[in-house]
């Protein structure tokens, strides 16, 4: 029997938009989990007596590796992460955890890749960035259609036929003024803009859409294991409109889950070797949709033949393919290449 299957899931961040999601994933799923926030009263008024919650400060360290003990996997959900990544994937190892985060922002993405590989391997844990709707999804879409080589190029196109942000959201765009970052020639290289972008046809309801190139942490963690010439990924412009719109409300719950009837449709095109594949997903609510990633990648982290270590993008750490088929017909729909048979 392996110990680590009865040893809680901690969601730093728990009381947050998508914490929230994630909390109630891992209680869908029959998981043990432990809620970790700043206040105890705002936890006690998200969440009924029967969750567990602990009380964490930031600028604490103590205080973290304290809320994390006794538990299997960290979940971060507290942005901005170029923030609370560090501190929080240091303090999860400390207390004998793996460590996953949601992340959007390729900076901090890129920094837990580099940082925490050596520290993480020494503790034979797992440090996985991005392991979201941002990052996550498109990486598993690229990693499912990739074959053995070198891949020509890959372009991420994202569809949303809204973008209501959330506070959380919003704090994080006003932190991260790092530079965004493409690749180009087979290295990371800062974004210069194009002009002349094409449209991009969805499925409906989103069907043609205005494009503008704007990578998040899906480049990142695509270029961190998969050798590929080019990675570009786009946005429609509707979206980004939408989230510099300082009067874009919130998202509101439209369902008994608390999904927001935000639609979305992301699409991966992968040319390798004079062959083009396409592979995408489709469902509702970009915030909600991150809790069965998150949580499906976690509980794929407690199963007794878990073996790996280091700091991984979310493709290395679990199955792709495999992945993607637990996640299709019940998170969201998969389409395209990536699903063989």
């Amino acid at each position: 029997m392996n110990p680590q299957q009865h040893r809680p899931i901690a969601v730093y961040g728990a009381t947050g938009h998508t914490g929230q999601f994630v909390v109630q994933e891992a209680q869908r799923r029959g998981l043990p989990v432990v809620a970790v926030g700043r206040s105890a009263a705002r936890l006690d008024e998200v969440f009924a007596p029967g969750v567990t919650r602990r009380i964490a400060d930031l600028a604490d360290p103590t205080s973290l590796e304290q809320a994390f003990a006794g538990c299997a996997v960290v979940i971060n959900c507290a942005g901005p992460f170029l923030d609370t990544a560090a501190p929080v994937a240091q303090a999860a190892l400390r207390a004998g955890c793996h460590y996953i985060d949601v992340t959007a922002e390729q900076a901090s993405a890129q920094a837990s890749l580099a940082d925490f590989d050596a520290p993480a391997r020494a503790a034979g844990k797992v440090v996985i960035p991005a392991a979201a709707f941002y990052g996550g999804l498109a990486d598993l879409l690229a990693s499912a259609l990739a074959r053995a080589g070198t891949v020509d190029e890959i372009t991420v196109a994202i569809g949303l036929d809204r973008w209501w942000p959330t506070a959380g959201t919003r704090k994080t765009g006003e932190r991260n003024t790092v530079p965004r970052q493409v690749v180009a020639h087979g290295r990371l290289v800062p974004l210069v803009p194009s002009e002349h972008v094409p449209d991009w046809a969805f499925a409906a309801p989103l069907g043609s859409q205005a494009m503008v190139e704007i990578p998040f942490s899906e480049v990142i963690t695509i270029a961190h294991h998969l050798p590929v010439g080019h990675i570009r990924s786009l946005l429609n412009r509707s979206a980004l409109q939408d989230i510099r719109d300082s009067g874009t409300p919130p998202p509101t719950a439209t369902d008994d889950s608390g999904r927001s009837a935000q639609r979305f449709e992301l699409m991966v095109q992968l040319v390798q070797g004079g062959q083009t594949r396409t592979a995408g997903v489709r469902g509702q609510d970009i915030y909600a949709v991150t809790a069965p990633i998150v949580v499906e990648v976690a509980q794929r982290l407690l199963a007794p033949a878990y073996a790996h270590s280091g700091a991984l993008a979310v493709a290395q750490a679990v199955d792709p393919v495999d992945m993607l088929r637990a996640l299709h017909g019940t998170a969201l729909e998969v389409f395209g290449d990536a699903l063989p048979g």
